[in-house]
């Protein structure tokens, strides 16, 4: 008997021993990649600098690089070489306790967040002062290791923890997360007293209101009151145009396909079409002009007019055209250097987030995949929507960027190195599932399996004898 993946079945001590070898070795990599990172960014800022980029702009796109080589969002790949270059650079025994195995990454990257506001020889001097790869924190969970490390920090340089708090006050902002179940997470990133005065806020609302025999919980209550003394409106919709793309036949037709809500993802069919029923039952209904032949792709809009009744607003329907077969959005043109406001709702229904390869982040840029001044098009095939970040990374000497032909919008992106990445469009609602035929597939997956290989040379070798004594008897 086997375990997945072709293991032979262990003993539990020898199982458990291996799980802990693999962790081990997953580290040892961990600290290889923060090598190999600081490395990549000398050789980069050593080439830049070579090529006459100014000082202030050497290493320029190198996080992005390393992000496309992680599979992560280049926001993501900006951090792994921070946290690099700072265990590489100023925190060698926090590196080899993750080349040892003592820390995995996770950990390692709170030692170096914790003190990052400390010059470079003090936050030395504490990752000598806690040296993990002794063993300190063995057995220790993350809360006792972030207050190790900040009471070691606060106690070297209290000013620079100082600096940080008044700091970190103006990073303060709100973002949005999808949750399951057409649900979200609105966070917000506050100082600590108007975060706690805010909460203590809606608290004593909901207490008030549970009092008075308001059946919904203390939890209802207090998200009901943030919504609507955030919009001005109970229902929590007021001034603010949401876009909801999804198949006339789910519109119209009852079709279980689900529909997209951009911002957010992929919703229920029959969510999509409560929200429209329920949010325009008292209102009118228009639609927007339609344009490329119709082939099955409607997307609705939900926009309030500037009504007088708290429940009034208007639904607009904003009708969008895909070419049957490959679900791609029907091409609009532009003479103009800068999309229209027609185009660029065309991109970000069809591009949903930015587009470089594993960036979740907001559409920002409206960009010309091929430059405007090179010849680019103001095309939806020669257009992408893409977050700042990555807007100016592709503006960096080095990268390049062209559409190539796919069933869907496809991009192929360069980095300085020559390696390749291609980015293709999400599918848009009622985009057609290309099954694979189950036969074929089989024959494949036994073709390409070790024992059938096997049994092909064997049956080879015999043939190849029988050929050989055939020829002898004759």
């Amino acid at each position: 008997m086997a375990l997945c993946g072709g293991v032979p079945e262990l003993d539990g001590a020898r199982l458990i021993a291996e799980i802990r070898a693999l962790e081990d070795r997953k580290s040892a990599l961990a600290a290889r990649q923060a090598r190999l990172s600081v490395a990549f960014d000398l050789i980069q800022r050593r080439e830049q600098a070579d090529a006459g980029m100014p000082a202030a702009e050497l290493g320029a796109g190198v996080g992005a690089q390393i992000a496309l080589a992680r599979r992560e969002s280049p926001a993501r790949g900006g951090r792994l070489l921070g946290l690099a270059k700072a265990l590489v650079t100023e925190m060698p025994h926090t590196l080899a306790a993750l080349e040892t195995g003592q820390l995995n990454e996770w950990r390692a990257t709170l030692l170096v967040r914790e003190t990052a506001c400390l010059p470079a020889a003090d936050r030395a001097a504490v990752d000598a002062e806690l040296a993990p790869d002794t063993g300190t924190f063995d057995g220790a969970g993350d809360r006792q290791l972030l207050a190790a490390a900040r009471t070691a920090a606060y106690r070297r340089d209290p000013r620079s923890a100082t600096q940080r708090a008044s700091h970190a006050a103006t990073e303060r902002h709100v973002s949005l997360r999808p949750a399951p179940d057409t649900m979200c997470y609105l966070t917000a990133l506050l100082p600590v007293a108007a975060g706690v005065a805010v909460h203590a806020a809606l608290t004593r609302h909901a207490d008030t209101l549970r009092a008075a025999g308001d059946p919904r919980t203390r939890g209802q209550l207090m998200a009901d009151a943030l919504v609507e003394r955030t919009t001005g409106k109970a229902g929590g919709i007021s001034g603010i145009e949401i876009q909801l793309v999804m198949t006339d036949r789910t519109l119209l037709q009852g079709d279980s396909e689900p529909a997209r809500l951009p911002g957010y993802g992929i919703v229920p069919a029959g969510w999509a079409r409560e929200m429209l029923t329920n949010d325009g039952k008292d209102a009118g209904t228009g639609a927007a002009g339609s344009g490329a032949p119709r082939t099955g792709l409607a997307g609705t809009g939900a926009r309030p007019g500037d009504t007088t009744g708290d429940q009034t607003m208007n639904v607009w329907l904003r009708r969008l055209y895909t070419a049957p077969g490959t679900g791609e959005l029907t091409a609009l043109d532009s003479r103009a250097r800068l999309f229209p406001p027609g185009l660029r709702r065309l991109l970000t229904a069809r591009d949903d987030t930015c587009r470089t390869p594993y960036c979740d982040a907001p559409i920002r840029h409206y960009d010309h995949i091929i430059p405007w001044h090179r010849g680019g098009p103001t095309t939806q095939g020669n257009g992408a929507g893409l977050c700042e970040a990555c807007n100016h990374t592709k503006e960096t000497p080095g990268w390049t960027a062209r559409p190539r032909p796919g069933p869907r919008h496809t991009l192929d992106i360069t980095t300085p190195t020559g390696h390749s990445y291609h980015s293709t469009a999400p599918p848009l609602p009622g985009t057609p599932v290309r099954e694979a035929e189950p036969d074929l597939d089989l024959d494949i997956a036994v073709a390409r399996s070790p024992g059938h290989r096997r049994q092909r040379r064997c049956r080879a070798k015999d043939l190849h004898r029988a050929r050989q004594q055939s020829q002898r008897a004759a």
